[in-house]
């Protein structure tokens, strides 16, 4: 390992011999860090925390620190983070609740831009953006390939779902369709599906345009949800994406943005 002089690293923290660790970072107790992970100055991480391999973890960012939620009183919680995950200034991640499973989950693939917020008992996919000063309440879901934009603030329970597009500055207390776009406005409204993400995503043309016809029905006929999912059965969309959108929305406790 090569590791600044004055960096503060507990003996009992496993770390790989390619880690990079540099000056005044702190690595605590029941940290783990795999293999070529680059920590950058003033880094603070606490345990039990994992984090795989090739991540690279910016100046002043506070990994795998206690809670902030009130009913917390010290259990053994976990935060784990996958490989290539990229984690910039300033960001907070915490571990997770006994009562939310006990675990806060960040998979592979990941770039956490500064500011960025995550609290305990999130779960995360992969290949997932989150813009600078967003900010995740507990108990939050995000799928797979997902963006959210800068100063989001979401609400606890919520879902954001995969290949989703969530504009800046948006306040949600509500899931997030999957494949949707979704602007800011007050309240927040789905303007169709994530045409231009999707396509860099490599959805074929079919796909999309069945997603887009979907997201018609749903947001801007005059149908209510329930009648709009049967207008979708109808159609006979033969698209998996469609079937996906279908089975969030079927499976939501919060409600859905429309």
């Amino acid at each position: 390992m090569k590791a600044h002089p004055t960096a503060i690293i507990h003996p009992q923290a496993q770390i790989a011999d390619s880690v990079t660790v540099g000056p005044y970072s702190i690595i605590g107790e029941g940290v783990e860090l795999g293999a070529d992970c680059e920590v950058m100055s003033h880094v603070v991480i606490e345990g039990p925390t994992r984090l795989g391999n090739r991540n690279r973890v910016f100046h002043y960012a506070a990994v795998g620190l206690a809670c902030q939620d009130l009913k917390y009183r010290g259990e053994p919680t976990r935060l784990e983070i996958g490989d290539d995950n990229v984690i910039r200034e300033f960001t907070t991640l915490h571990r997770g609740t006994v009562e939310g499973g006990g675990v806060t989950r960040i998979g592979h693939h990941n770039f956490l831009m500064a500011y960025v917020h995550i609290a305990h008992d999130c779960h995360l996919g992969d290949h997932i953006i989150m813009a600078n000063g967003a900010s995740l309440a507990g108990h939050v879901e995000i799928g797979d390939h997902a963006t959210v934009g800068a100063f989001c603030g979401i609400h606890q329970f919520c879902r954001i779902g995969a290949y989703s597009f969530l504009g800046s500055y948006s306040v949600i207390n509500k899931d997030i369709l999957p494949y949707s776009r979704t602007s800011a406005e007050r309240p927040a409204g789905v303007y169709g599906a994530n045409r231009l993400g999707l396509e860099r995503r490599g959805l074929t043309a079919g796909d999309v345009e069945e997603l887009q016809v979907a997201f018609r029905l749903l947001s801007r006929s005059k149908l209510n949800t329930t009648q709009a999912l049967e207008a979708i059965a109808a159609r006979g969309f033969q698209s998996q994406h469609v079937r996906a959108l279908v089975e969030f929305i079927r499976t939501s406790e919060r409600g859905v943005v429309k």
